[in-house]
């Protein structure tokens, strides 16, 4: 059966997404360019399940694009929990800041505009709960940031980790190659354990341990 087909299956027999990321969807098709970046409503479901079993105290998203997977995660913060999100298209700000205003969410995610790897090392936090959705190319440089701020126990998911099946090809575009040296770098270090999940476009799920 075609894989497209199976997603929708998946999708058909998974709970639906709330009114308000229903909404948020629909106007992401609307206003942006590329809304399939939106995680959307199976890997949504999917953060939502995460976040609610791990219930983070602090979340870091690099990457919000127009913050679907922000109000996934916020789903199972920690009462007084906080999620930074970051996103380096500041024309995506305003769409961003109106849905967490909607889900009454002002206390708990602070956006921050900007490149996230200048913006990592100026937060003062460590964190439960890490989603890398953002530049492919920064992957890397990304967990070099984050591993050590990650709590002990603390989860680190990455999107789009298979990018369309091209990492297994023997010839690789720039893109791919960088995700496979990404997947071989946290299967490789012995501070974590890791899944990669045939998920969407792939996603890998590591967990620090100590």
């Amino acid at each position: 059966m075609p894989l497209n087909l199976i997603d929708q299956y998946c999708e058909k027999h998974t709970t639906p997404p709330s009114a308000l990321l229903a909404e948020l969807l629909r106007e992401t098709h609307l206003k942006t360019l590329a809304p399939q970046m939106a995680s959307g409503h199976l890997q949504g479901a999917l953060l939502r399940f995460l976040s609610r079993m791990i219930q983070p105290t602090t979340v870091l998203e690099i990457g919000s694009f127009t913050g679907y997977a922000t109000l996934c995660l916020l789903e199972g913060l920690a009462p007084k929990g906080t999620i930074h999100t970051i996103e380096v298209n500041q024309e995506l700000g305003y769409l961003i800041k109106k849905y967490i205003d909607r889900a009454g969410a002002t206390d708990q995610i602070q956006l921050h505009i900007g490149d996230a790897k200048k913006i990592i090392p100026t937060l003062d936090a460590t964190y439960d709960l890490v989603f890398i959705d953002a530049g492919k190319m920064h992957y890397p440089q990304y967990y070099d940031l984050i591993i050590d701020r990650v709590n002990p126990g603390g989860y680190i998911l990455a999107d789009n980790v298979l990018w369309d099946g091209k990492v297994i090809r023997k010839e690789k575009d720039r893109d791919s190659e960088i995700l496979d040296y990404f997947n071989k770098k946290i299967h490789q270090d012995p501070r974590v354990e890791n899944i990669l999940l045939p998920i969407r476009d792939g996603l890998m799920l590591a967990r620090k341990l100590g």
